[in-house]
């Protein structure tokens, strides 16, 4: 068996195709916090990979990475999944973002062991409200790929999210946590500020212990009768997150109320939410147009 110290051989895709609408469609990967490229930091996180497998343009400042694009370029996550996975050998696959600048060699063989511990098909961090962060996972290699096969959708969460993947949480992360991304101006900024300071590892233990929001469903559950099993976590915080974006925050929990009320009338959970997420979706496009 594999020691805690020597955790399993692991390829990493970094997605780094997107838009970046929100920067004004710049080359996101290429821009730097604290004088380094954002793809280089991401890259650095996953040094111990048997391959970096980047779904983007090539960057000179990370060479020696094997570089892929999905058909056509800017089609989506799962497109670029797939592209990117079409390369993995590894029995592992680090999937993250190229805009990570605070994540660690030990934040990914934390996500690792912690898998393996757990004999999970993967593992996710989860922010402290307990949503996970699609892309900053480790995953089992075959299961993703079975997963993959099996996907006709368009939505990342929605091929992972099947895995039931490990919830882990970052206890005393600091300022940043890994999965702080720089999606916005405002978000790179700050991570510019937040990397003039020195980087002290001490203050990243990563445990896969309970979050608060999960010892806080098992209790609720055991108060009213109802199984653990019968609560899809992230579907119902998906939703109440699209809800939330796409029409007003008070919309959330009100939504969520009613979902279980279709649910009770025998809906199935999965399409309903995905009808009311449809919905929020199209009405904030229409509000943005």
């Amino acid at each position: 068996m594999t020691s805690d110290a020597a955790p399993p051989a692991f390829d990493a895709i970094l997605l780094a195709g997107g838009l970046a609408r929100r920067l004004g469609g710049a080359d996101k990967p290429a821009m730097k916090v604290g004088g380094t490229p954002l793809l280089v930091l991401t890259a650095r996180a996953v040094e111990a990979a048997g391959r970096v497998v980047v779904v983007g343009p090539q960057h000179p400042d990370l060479p020696h990475a094997t570089y892929v694009r999905e058909d056509p370029p800017g089609s989506g996550p799962v497109p670029a999944l797939r592209a990117g996975f079409a390369e993995v050998r590894a029995p592992w696959t680090a999937l993250l973002a190229a805009d990570l600048p605070f994540l660690r060699p030990e934040h990914v063989t934390g996500l690792l062991g912690a898998a393996r511990r757990a004999d999970a098909d993967g593992a996710v961090f989860v922010d402290d409200e307990g949503r996970s962060q699609w892309l900053t996972g480790v995953w089992r290699t075959a299961a993703l790929r079975r997963a993959l096969d099996r996907y006709e959708g368009q939505r990342l969460r929605g091929v992972l999210r099947a895995l039931r993947p490990l919830a882990v949480s970052v206890r005393d992360a600091g300022d940043r946590p890994p999965w702080f991304d720089c999606d916005t101006p405002e978000a790179l900024a700050e991570a510019g500020r937040a990397a003039s300071g020195p980087y002290d590892r001490s203050r990243d233990p990563v445990k896969e212990e309970m979050t608060v929001l999960e010892e806080w469903i098992e209790a609720v559950c055991l108060e009213l009768g109802v199984e653990r099993a019968d609560m899809d976590r992230d579907l119902v915080l998906d939703l109440a997150r699209d809800v939330a974006h796409g029409v007003a925050r008070p919309a959330a929990p009100l939504t969520a109320y009613l979902l279980g009320l279709a649910v009770g009338r025998g809906m199935s959970a999965r399409d309903a939410a995905a009808r009311v997420t449809e919905m929020a979706l199209a009405r904030k496009n229409d509000a943005d147009a």
